[in-house]
């Protein structure tokens, strides 16, 4: 897990839990509860960004890129310079991400948009890259351990569609 290799590694570790893209409203319930109940689990301090949360404004964002891959690069880029954003208001010397643990989103993407924020102006916050997909399956194997919530899809509506589409066509062609 992302956490534990970053404990590990000496790293004091604050999660921020920030998901402006997330459909439906109970969805992003359902999954910053178990953000927090694992963060609680792990001993670290979470810090929540409900504001954040607007599916208007986010699919607005996202209007003339709606399709895969271009939707995924803005949404992960635009989570990535967030989460600079917010490191810098808290004073926060390090970023890094849960987005780089997942085998479905724009690894490039995350890394370069990170690499390019901390680099930046050199005043910080630098990224802590690590190619977490490598702890996939003991992250599946934890998270169904302490019995957290594991999301069926990414997390936008075009994720959710296009994941249960999939299975009303075998439905329909049955």
């Amino acid at each position: 897990m992302p956490i534990t290799r970053l404990l590990d590694e000496g790293f004091a570790v604050t999660a921020w839990y920030m998901n402006p893209n997330i459909h439906p409203l109970s969805e992003y319930l359902r999954r910053r509860d178990a953000a927090g109940e694992c963060a609680e689990r792990l001993g670290i301090p979470i810090l929540y960004d409900d504001a954040s949360w607007n599916i208007t404004a986010w699919l607005r964002a996202v209007a003339g890129r709606d399709a895969a891959p271009q939707r995924c690069a803005y949404c992960c880029s635009s989570r990535i310079e967030a989460a600079f954003a917010a490191a810098r208001g808290l004073g926060f010397a390090f970023v890094s991400s849960s987005l780089l643990y997942s085998r479905y989103q724009p690894h490039d993407v995350i890394r370069q948009t990170g690499e390019r924020l901390s680099s930046a102006d050199g005043a910080g916050p630098g990224f802590v890259y690590r190619d977490f997909r490598e702890d996939w399956q003991e992250g599946i194997d934890r998270s169904k351990a302490m019995e957290l919530y594991r999301q069926p899809y990414c997390g936008c509506i075009y994720s959710e569609a296009e994941r249960y589409e999939k299975k009303l066509k075998r439905l329909i062609s049955a």
